[in-house]
């Protein structure tokens, strides 16, 4: 993937399996989102291409598979926590109680305060905002579930909340669920493959035990140990 002279991803084979959760590692520039927005199709590659199995190729039905939770959450600032989470089943012109129902279910699994919904972005927490955010994403019932960067604006004690919240609704939902973070801890507590990538290139892919016992190359032990947080793991 190219931007001109820029080189965002170089050739990359990377398979994300099914129904598990897959984190995207490395630092600022490196590619991890660019391959998010590759999987959703608001980036078509300079070279090479993006196969979604059971997808077909109506780009429009197949962005419908996909939940997509971008950094800081995204949501529209004149609408109500309401008006966000139902946003997409109300274009789709769905029955008013199946959006009903289908609100209720999600707060219930992202333990959102149904009085909640009334208030705008603005007068949400930013944990709160993440789990509107979340409802939006997972609203259409999707295959797959894309989230950038979800908690990295959040304070620490907050993130590590909604750390455990999404491992018990990932374990929930069994669904594909394709996560960037620059945070080896949290990727490490959440995911079933770890994807750590350098300037443009995968580096290794694998369980943070294959990524500390059996590393590819210098660069990632210099990784892992530039995160002092895992010494707790």
């Amino acid at each position: 993937m190219t931007f001109g002279e820029v080189v965002a991803l170089y050739p990359t084979d990377l398979q994300i399996p099914a129904g598990k959760t897959t984190v995207l590692i490395g630092p600022s520039g490196c590619g991890k989102s660019t391959i998010l927005r590759l999987i959703i199709g608001l980036l078509q590659p300079t070279n090479g291409h993006v196969h979604v199995a059971g997808g077909g190729d109506n780009l429009v039905a197949l962005r419908r598979q996909m939940g997509y939770v971008i950094q800081d959450g995204g949501l529209f600032p004149h609408l109500n926590a309401r008006e966000n989470v139902l946003l997409m089943p109300r274009q789709l012109k769905q029955d008013e109680a199946a959006m009903n129902r289908r609100l209720t279910e999600l707060c219930n699994l992202t333990h959102f305060s149904m009085e909640a919904l009334e208030r705008y972005p603005v007068e949400l927490s930013g944990g709160q905002r993440q789990r509107v955010s979340l409802m939006r994403a997972l609203a259409l019932d999707p295959d797959i579930l894309l989230l950038d960067e979800p908690l990295g604006a959040l304070d620490p004690m907050v993130r590590a909340s909604l750390q455990r919240e999404l491992k018990e609704i990932f374990a929930n939902l069994g669904k594909t669920v394709v996560m960037v973070t620059h945070d080896m801890a949290e990727a490490a507590f959440l995911a079933d493959m770890i994807v750590l990538l350098r300037a443009g290139e995968v580096v290794q892919s694998g369980s943070l035990d294959e990524l500390r016992d059996q590393p590819a190359e210098p660069y990632v032990n210099e990784f892992i140990d530039a995160q002092r947080s895992l010494v707790q793991l």
